[in-house]
């Protein structure tokens, strides 16, 4: 599609989009080339800037190529907003987060679009993926809910009519079950990584789960950013009920506490009801509010023969009201989609083994498999604490015994 417009409709503006500059030099620009060379388009049609990443077309039409990796200083992709273009492709979509997307869409269809009279369209290609994808094309798709300006094709390996013979052979053979469904087959909800807690399906559920009433009794829970994190997330409960009213980059610690404070005076949540993890800024803000329960996940667990410290029992608890679907997060679309990221992530260290206390994966782990800190998971598995916690039985009253009389 990218390709063929550029060539057909001069001074037209396109990208194509790929989580990493890395990845578009190492796939795209080859790809770029080999099709060129398929159509029998020779040099003299093109050259590529290798200085601002673009092919310009003899017809001055120019496919940008747009690293869209996460930056820290730009959480929201807003530097997408300002680019004019007439039409896009994101490759590897499994790999974009909803922000990233939703920046890049906005893009399209502000570039000659009403000269052509060409409908300002966005080519997203995949593998089967836990991502926006999954709620937003294929679940709807598979529910004949798509709305009429989306569509959602599905594409095999098998389609491709010229790959070689034995590539699917070899893909059988090599990849793990798991892989061949989704690769092979195109199974967007086969997952048979038995470490993983959470059904993909539960998950989705949560936004969307009001059955779930507020109980009166209300809670905060916080993972606190300093320089070098990624964010600043609070959550405020009622029961099982959570709105997430605070999510952002780095803040001051008297900040971080004013507001915490303004929160809990708002909603009345006692100093006892409060949780922050209680690394060096979680120290900090204990110090100034007083009464504050401090999360050390390193502890040992209340079910010491099952668990091997206290973060590991609240996420494995934190697992278990997911899947029977008794919590309920209200919190925007972008903030969904980072919360459905963070709980792929939500897995066992050691599930295979009968003998070993339960765990759960490192927090170094998770940084690697999602490319960021788990903020919102944190924030959530730390809510748990309230619920595995020794319930107090209160004071026993003394038994009087009176003397009898001699």
């Amino acid at each position: 599609m990218i390709g063929g417009d550029a060539l057909t409709y001069p001074e037209t503006f396109y990208f194509i989009a790929r989580k990493t500059a890395a990845d578009l030099v190492r796939y795209t620009i080859p790809s770029i080339y080999e099709v060129f060379t398929h159509w029998g388009i020779t040099k003299n049609y093109y050259h590529f800037n290798g200085q601002y990443n673009f092919f310009e077309l003899y017809n001055k039409s120019r496919i940008y190529l747009i690293d869209a990796k996460y930056n820290p200083s730009d959480p929201m992709y807003e530097r997408f907003g300002s680019m004019q273009m007439t039409r896009g492709w994101i490759e590897e979509g499994g790999e974009f987060t909803r922000e990233a997307k939703t920046n890049l869409q906005a893009s399209i269809g502000r570039w000659k679009n009403d000269v052509y009279k060409l409908a300002p369209k966005l080519l997203t290609t995949c593998n089967p993926s836990n991502n926006f994808l999954y709620t937003d094309y294929y679940k709807l798709w598979k529910e004949n809910k798509l709305p009429p300006w989306r569509r959602f094709v599905k594409a095999l390996p098998q389609d491709n009519k010229t790959l070689p013979d034995t590539y699917i052979e070899g893909l059988l053979r090599n990849l793990t079950q798991s892989q061949i469904e989704r690769l092979v087959f195109g199974n967007w909800e086969y997952d048979d990584d038995p470490n993983w807690l959470v059904d993909y399906d539960a998950v989705c559920d949560m936004f969307s789960n009001e059955f779930v009433l507020p109980t009166g009794n209300r809670f905060i829970s916080t993972d606190l950013a300093g320089k070098g994190r990624d964010s600043w997330v609070v959550g405020t409960w009622d029961g099982m009920v959570c709105r997430i009213p605070i999510a952002k980059g780095f803040s001051e610690g008297k900040e971080m506490e004013e507001k915490i404070a303004k929160l809990a005076t708002g909603l009345k949540v006692p100093r006892s009801s409060i949780v922050s993890d209680a690394d060096g800024l979680g120290f900090y803000l204990e110090s100034y509010l007083k009464g504050i329960r401090e999360f050390h996940g390193g502890q040992s667990a209340i079910d010491s023969k099952t668990y091997n410290n206290i973060k590991s029992e609240c996420a494995f608890k934190l697992a278990e009201l997911i899947n029977k679907r008794q919590i309920h997060i209200i919190c925007s679309p972008e903030v969904q989609e980072k919360i459905k990221q963070e709980m792929t992530v939500l897995k066992s260290k050691n599930t295979n083994s009968a003998e070993q206390k339960r765990e759960l994966i490192s927090k170094d782990t998770m940084k690697q498999l999602l490319g960021r800190s788990p903020d919102f998971l944190d924030m959530l598995i730390m809510r748990m604490i309230f619920e595995i916690k020794p319930k107090a039985t209160g004071m026993k009253s003394a038994k009087i015994i009176i003397p009898t009389k001699r």
